[in-house]
């Protein structure tokens, strides 16, 4: 088996693009209409000189990573820059070392470093999460190899070494074993604002794009099969609108499955009860409530750890998101009765990778399929950062995944043409062209991404067009 390549990190460029949103995007208590995207481009070297040159991608969207109602969503976006920086820093002081090595080097000291600017957990894994993945881009471009096959060959020299919890779980075998598929069931996002039909649509209020945008719209123009739920934290209200989306559900869809997203907006468990307990006794909820997996992060993370859950997860399944702030968060969830853990680039490969590891021994110990992992998204964006969150998400089993960057956003809208039509030329499986965009095709509710795949590198043959971008000092 070919050694995992030893490298350091010898330089690291920040870069931002504008986005703006075709609507509104509501979650929890936040209300989001544009954002920018940030973009990560490095160079390592191994020991002979040799250098090869990565990049990653990823919104910094506010109001997710740190709620904190007193910060402006400038702010929220200045600590996710603060946060690349200190990553940067942190990885370029290190000797060279297996992408992986360099990951365990830094985490620690990394997060200790973004708390002493008052950043919290999540936030400081956002930095990490993008350095990480430029570098892992440029250790397959290094290596010839594509994404798939580095974690299958551990040609980044994964171990248990972040996660004394897997010890005598046989991680390099776990990894071998991964098998990726390049098809997934696209989980539709139904935010709090999103309007559900026709008939409740003002005329000004519909973009002239010509995409869906009621669930009526999406339903009948994607023929998704699964769907995610924002709640609100309010049940009466919650179920109100649970029942008016079930009766567009039951109506335009045949089997379908759901689940349902807190972001925190639950002040504790008995209110996540209250509104599970309503959902059972509401009868135009029956198929809807059969149709759920999962309730994702309901209790904001300042609670959510704090105490065990166990009353609401064994009336539906409970997942953890924002609390998933560093490598134990998954250990302390499940100690209070928390059965799964999201996917999300945002937050890091590699954690991602040891939580899958953590399903499967888990599973195995148990003898049942009880602990899980959801792939979710943050608005990903199509390109880059879309492409290298769909190898992940493969990566780790996800038979379906969430993907709303395509319904908020109008495609590639703000990357230049040539850097839409090299995607489209590249990756015709996974996007079409219309309306002089290139968008993310989505047919029978699911998207294809076998080019991303079997692309060197993390997940895309195309390099981005950095010259229209912004530069971050």
């Amino acid at each position: 088996m070919t050694e995992a390549p030893r490298v350091r990190l010898v330089g690291a460029e920040i870069f931002e693009r504008p986005v703006e949103f075709r609507f509104p995007f509501r979650f929890g208590a936040a209300r989001v209409t544009n954002a920018p995207q940030a973009f990560v481009r490095v160079r390592v070297e191994d020991a002979s000189g040799r250098s090869t040159i990565g990049r990653s991608a990823e919104m910094m969207m506010p109001k997710w990573f740190d709620k904190n109602p007193s910060l402006s969503p400038e702010d929220n976006v200045g600590q996710l820059r603060a946060s690349l920086r200190l990553a940067a820093e942190g990885l370029k002081s290190l000797q060279a070392e297996t992408a992986f090595g360099l990951h365990v080097a830094a985490e620690t000291e990394h997060h200790q470093a973004a708390a002493t600017h008052g950043l919290p957990p999540l936030v400081a894994s956002y930095g990490l999460a993008l350095l990480d993945r430029a570098i892992l881009d440029a250790v397959c471009r290094m290596m010839g190899a594509c994404a798939a096959e580095a974690v299958r060959n551990n040609l980044l020299g994964v171990s248990g070494v972040a996660a004394p919890d897997l010890a005598g779980f046989d991680l390099t075998r776990f990894l071998s074993r991964l098998n990726v598929s390049s098809r997934l069931a696209v989980r539709h996002t139904i935010g709090l604002a999103d309007v559900l039909t026709v008939a409740d649509l003002g005329a000004m209020q519909r973009p002239a794009d010509g995409l869906p945008q009621t669930l009526e719209d999406v339903i009948a123009a994607y023929g998704h099969r699964y769907f995610k739920i924002k709640v609100s934290g309010r049940p009466a209200e919650d179920i109100e609108r649970l029942v008016a989306i079930a009766a567009i559900l039951d109506d335009r869809v045949g089997d379908y499955r759901a689940t349902l997203d807190g972001n925190e907006q639950f002040e504790n468990i008995d209110l996540v009860c209250d509104l599970l307990d309503r959902i059972e006794e509401e009868p135009r909820l029956k198929r809807l409530r059969a149709s759920m997996l999962f309730f994702e992060q309901p209790i904001a993370r300042a609670e959510a750890l704090s105490k065990p859950v166990v009353a609401a997860a064994q009336r539906m399944p409970l997942e953890i998101d924002e609390s998933d702030g560093d490598m134990g968060a998954f250990l302390r969830a499940r100690e209070l009765g928390y059965a799964g853990i999201s996917s999300k680039s945002c937050k890091g490969f590699y954690r991602a990778l040891i939580n899958r590891a953590r399903v499967e021994k888990w599973n195995a110990e148990a003898g049942s399929s009880h602990y899980f992992m959801s792939a979710e998204d943050l608005t990903t964006q199509a390109g880059l950062a879309l492409q290298q969150d769909l190898v992940l998400a493969s990566l780790v089993g996800a038979g379906h995944v969430e993907r709303n960057g395509h319904h908020y956003v109008d495609g590639m809208a703000g990357a230049p043409e040539g850097e839409q039509l090299a995607y489209l030329s590249h990756h015709g499986d996974l996007y079409e062209g219309a309306a002089g965009q290139t968008r993310l095709a989505i047919q029978a509710g699911e998207i294809t991404f076998a080019t991303a795949l079997r692309s060197v590198g993390l997940g895309s043959s195309v390099d981005p067009d950095w010259a229209a971008m912004r530069p971050v000092s």
